[in-house]
């Protein structure tokens, strides 16, 4: 039995894990963001909510640079007091068992992997599209984290005037747009035109990024995720079309490219830290 843990910057989850199958599930919002002790306090809390004797060890996703060996995590995204926080040492001192961390889309890509869309292939790449953009790296059945847990880091590549993510996260809604995800998703289950067009423009972005993916790992498969992820069926189309340039086209026929189902799966995959450790 095992405890994985997903801090967001808007929320905090965490679940028991027993035998690969999520037990229990709290939640909390995060707040006083610019407080450390208060914020740890809140994390604290959560995983004592859930904790119980039974428990092995804890799993802990966080969006940020992760020092994965003494688990510390550097400039924590959107929680702007985790500059640099020992957080596996508070952990451990505080539950007296074992804490393992690092970065969230890294848990995704294992929580794939071990019990989501990915469980048969040994190499992939899991994309989180959300606030954000973010990918997580499964080679010979292994995480890839790179030498600074910065693998996977695909968003800040240069891409038309901006970047990847500005592209084919929440921002490109926002800021090209003026309107949000969910709005357009909404707005596309109704068949309203002008939002069928957005999903379109975006779904040529992110075929754009997966070419970049297949070029750079030439993985079995991707899989999406994120909250994104859930309007797959408006973009899916326009995806795929993007990605008929591409230079080896056995690749491509070969690449599978799924969309991520299970829900909660970063707490499986932060869960699984634990033991693969």
């Amino acid at each position: 039995m095992f405890i994985g843990v997903d801090l967001g910057g808007t929320n905090i989850r965490a679940g028991i894990i027993e035998d690969g199958v999520i037990t229990v599930v709290n939640q909390i919002l995060l707040t006083d963001k610019n407080s450390l002790q208060r914020t740890l306090s809140q994390l604290i809390s959560i995983i004592a909510s859930v904790n119980n004797p039974k428990v092995k060890g804890i799993g802990i996703g966080v969006p940020s640079v992760v020092d994965i060996k003494n688990g510390i995590v550097y400039d924590v995204v959107n929680i702007p007091s985790w500059e640099k926080v020992e957080l596996k040492k508070i952990l451990e001192a505080e539950f007296n068992i074992p804490v393992f961390v690092n970065n969230d889309v890294n848990c995704f890509a294992l929580g794939e992997h071990k019990s989501g869309q990915a469980k048969s292939f040994s190499s992939f790449v899991a994309l989180a599209l959300g606030t954000g953009l973010g990918a997580g790296i499964i080679i010979n059945n292994a995480l890839y984290s790179g030498n600074n847990c910065g693998a996977g880091e695909i968003g800040s590549l240069p891409y038309l005037d901006k970047n990847f993510e500005f592209y084919t996260s929440s921002t490109f809604f926002e800021s090209i747009h003026s309107t949000t995800a969910l709005e357009a998703h909404n707005s596309a289950v109704k068949g309203e035109k002008k939002a069928l067009k957005i999903w379109n423009e975006y779904g040529h972005h992110l075929g754009n990024i997966l070419k970049a993916v297949a070029y750079t790992y030439d993985p079995e498969a991707i899989v999406l995720g994120g909250s994104i992820s859930k309007a797959y069926t408006f973009f899916a189309d326009s995806m795929i079309k993007s990605l008929n340039d591409f230079q080896f086209p056995e690749t491509i026929k070969r690449l599978k490219i799924l969309n991520s189902k299970v829900e909660n799966i970063a707490l499986l995959g932060a869960a699984a830290l634990v033991k693969n450790e």
